[in-house]
């Protein structure tokens, strides 16, 4: 199958991930649910990647279930700070090297501490974006704290 060679690939495959990719036809606004639809698997299971930063201004990211969104307010609570806040679309592209929509925890070009929804660990498989919109690969979730600095948190609410 062909599919790109994003920064985020070439991470995946320094670090000998096992990996499943899926390129399906973006659409704007479509979000994890349409990822979800088209890939014939839960919500649930479709992992995002969102930039936020803290009132310091301090970029992070946070690994979230797709049918959950983050409570900002226990994330700062969590993390003993006045606020956190998703970043603009603009300052998001300029901290990841990627288009939003299209962003994956691995290769970005800002090293950013990583939290990720305790939960996801759960899952034997999850969907997460692999650098490009309208690309996500399938992997074991356990290859994240192989690769990146994660830290678990409980910060997914209901929409």
């Amino acid at each position: 199958m062909n599919y790109p060679i994003t920064p985020a690939i070439r991470v995946l495959r320094e670090k000998k991930v096992e990996f499943e990719p899926f390129v399906f036809d973006y659409v704007e606004k479509g979000g994890t649910r349409h990822s979800a639809e088209v890939l014939k698997v839960e919500e649930h299971a479709v992992v995002k990647t969102l930039i936020f930063e803290t009132n310091e201004k301090k970029p992070l990211i946070v690994l979230q279930h797709g049918d959950l969104v983050v409570s900002t307010k226990e994330l700062a609570r969590i993390l003993k700070i006045k606020s956190v806040a998703p970043v603009t679309p603009e300052k998001a592209n300029r901290l990841t090297g990627y288009l939003v929509g299209g962003t994956s925890p691995f290769g970005t070009k800002t090293k950013m501490p990583v939290y990720a929804e305790k939960t996801i660990f759960d899952l034997e498989k999850i969907y997460i974006n692999g650098g490009k919109r309208g690309f996500l690969v399938a992997i074991s979730p356990k290859v994240l704290k192989e690769i990146l600095p994660i830290e678990e948190v409980e910060v997914g609410i209901e929409n």
